[in-house]
Parts: C-alpha cells; structure tokens; sequence
C-alpha cells in the first residue's frame, strides 16, 4: 500500500478518535452538570473532526485532479471512522443545546423556592 494512502488515512483516524474521546469528556461533564467544560470539549472535538475533514477532502480533491489513490480499505475505514464520529459530535452538540438551558432554568427555580 502507499503511504500518499497510508499516512493521510491515519491521520484522520487518529484525529477522528481524539475528537471521540473529547466528545466522551464533553458528556461526562454534562452529566456532572459542568457546561462551561462541556462547551470547551466540544469546540476541541470540532477543531479535531474539521482538521481531519480538510485531510479527508485533500484527498479527494486530488483524486479528482487525476492523481490516482487507488481503492484503499484503511482510507474506507478512515473515512467510515470520521463520519460516526461527526455524528456523535452532532447528537452530543444537540445534547448540549437541549440540557444548558434546562439546566439553567431548573436552577432559577430554585432559587426562587429558597
């Protein structure tokens, strides 16, 4: 296998899965009700699956140059990797848009009942 294949297809792994732990901190942290942290979790999670997106889409915008890749089952699993992964950074983002606010709002309540 080549390593314009290899390399490439393991950096997206490999920053695919650090965003995965970051997404699994950023939910530990919102089950402890700590969104400040959550939030900080998931904009590194962000930062991880776009760097791995931009490897993912220099590659197929070489492909689509002409420079030939070949089939690569590693890149099929790199590819497969980075979009599970940005699924669960969408849910877990939506988590978070769902549960802050709530967690604000029971909060203010209360407040008042003191």
């Amino acid at each position: 296998m080549d390593k314009k294949i290899i390399t490439p297809a393991m950096d997206i792994i490999i920053q695919a899965g650090d965003a995965r732990l970051l997404i699994f901190d950023a939910l530990t942290a919102m089950a402890d009700n700590d969104y400040e942290k959550t939030a900080e979790k998931l904009q590194e999670a962000q930062k991880k699956m776009t760097e791995a997106h931009k490897i993912q889409t220099d590659m197929i915008q070489g492909e689509a140059k002409g420079e030939a890749i070949g089939y690569s089952l590693l890149f099929t699993h790199a590819q497969d990797t980075l979009m599970t992964i940005y699924s669960e950074l969408n849910i877990a983002k939506k988590l978070y848009k769902v549960f802050e606010p709530l967690e604000k709002r029971i909060t203010r309540l209360e407040k008042r009942d003191l």
